[in-house]
């Protein structure tokens, strides 16, 4: 799972829960409606939940506080500590594991989540992990994703124009770094994969996609 990312998410873990809450100007946007969009990502899930990047566990919590079974996996030693943590009046374990490689369910699942995670995977690795998804799911299984997202390249290319003029150099490099997926090109690993999806937008960067197994 993109785990030449880590080194980020290393220094990141600390001020990830500032972050969240718009206190870095740069990622403001980005941000924006973070506990609304996680609580949607809540409320459409099932009851039995494989939860990947789960971080600082800040949608771990809402799963559980919905009455969820959860099972978090976290590739970040620091991150899993934090939300062991934090969630430490739950009986829930952050497993060790990414998008591609990670240990099974103790049960079945009937969701697949996450929040700013899919992006780490390069297109074929976003088909590979979809296929296995696929296996793991029942029949009307889901998948429910936020994440950033672009409705075109042109739309992605207009983005990061106005954060270059912004000065919000941090962001740029990020948004040229990493897999942000055009949602036509999202939409054809879907269907490859026998899914079928709904989008939403939360803000200018993040969308929904709800995607149920056919």
């Amino acid at each position: 799972m993109g785990l030449e990312f880590m080194p980020i998410f290393k220094d990141w873990a600390v001020s990830y829960d500032d972050e969240v809450e718009g206190h870095n100007p740069q990622y403001k946007d980005v941000f924006e409606g973070y506990w609304d969009i996680i609580t949607e990502i809540t409320n459409q899930s099932g009851n039995s939940i494989l939860e990947f990047g789960s971080g600082t566990g800040n949608l771990t919590e809402k799963l559980l506080q919905a009455g969820k079974k959860v099972y978090p996996i976290e590739p970040s030693q620091e991150m899993r500590a934090i939300a062991q943590e934090k969630l430490k009046d739950y009986q829930v374990e952050f497993l060790d594991g990414d998008m591609e490689n990670f240990p099974q369910a103790e049960n079945e699942v009937d969701t697949i989540v996450s929040n700013l995670v899919f992006h780490h995977l390069n297109a074929a690795e976003k088909n590979s992990a979809l296929a296995a998804y696929n296996k793991i799911l029942p029949s009307g299984g889901k998948i429910i994703f936020g994440d950033t997202m672009f409705l075109s390249q042109a739309a992605l290319d207009a983005i990061i124009e106005r954060e270059i003029s912004r000065g919000f150099e941090d962001l740029v490099e990020d948004l040229n770094r990493e897999y942000y997926p055009l949602i036509t090109d999202l939409e054809e690993i879907f269907r490859a994969n026998n899914f079928k999806t709904t989008y939403r937008q939360m803000n200018n960067y993040v969308w929904i996609v709800i995607a149920e197994k056919i």
